[in-house]
């Protein structure tokens, strides 16, 4: 009976990780399929990038960039906070960018948004870590990078 039980929570640990892949691609991929742009899919490679950045976060929860290879956007709440919120935060940015100009709002940011909607990128992989202060970490990470200076998203 205890290794069945050992098999019901890996099996239940599995659930939710693929459920969090999907609630990250659906966040990301809505926000895309508003501007005509395909979707993103989920990459082991880059996932696990990411949860390597954010496993060095636990102890801060900074909001720090790698300075690696790939796109990034970072979030982290005080309390918990779910990967679609973190997404949708990034996403709200649009309000704030204006694609006629290709800038963001004066005093404003949008750089996480275009991130998000960066027609080049394909991959994304991200990871949350719950910080030593209760806090939450989440980190996406996108191949190819976006956010090149003077080129628009889309």
């Amino acid at each position: 009976m205890g290794l069945c039980n050992i098999s019901l929570v890996l099996l239940c640990s599995v659930v939710s990780q693929s459920s969090d892949i999907q609630n990250y691609l659906n966040s990301h991929n809505a926000a895309r399929a508003a501007v005509g742009v395909v979707s993103l899919t989920w990459d082991d490679n880059v996932a696990a990038y990411a949860q390597n950045y954010a496993n060095q976060h636990v102890g801060d929860c900074n909001l720090v960039h790698s300075g690696g290879p790939y796109g990034e956007n970072l979030a982290m709440s005080t309390g918990d906070m779910s990967g679609t919120a973190a997404v949708d935060l990034w996403v709200a940015e649009k309000a704030d960018y204006s694609y006629e100009s290709n800038s963001c709002a004066d005093g404003k940011l949008c750089g996480h948004y275009t991130q998000v909607v960066w027609r080049n990128s394909a991959r994304v992989g991200c990871a949350k870590v719950r910080c030593s202060s209760g806090g939450t970490f989440i980190v996406c990470n996108y191949d190819p990078p976006g956010n090149y200076v003077g080129q628009r998203p889309y």
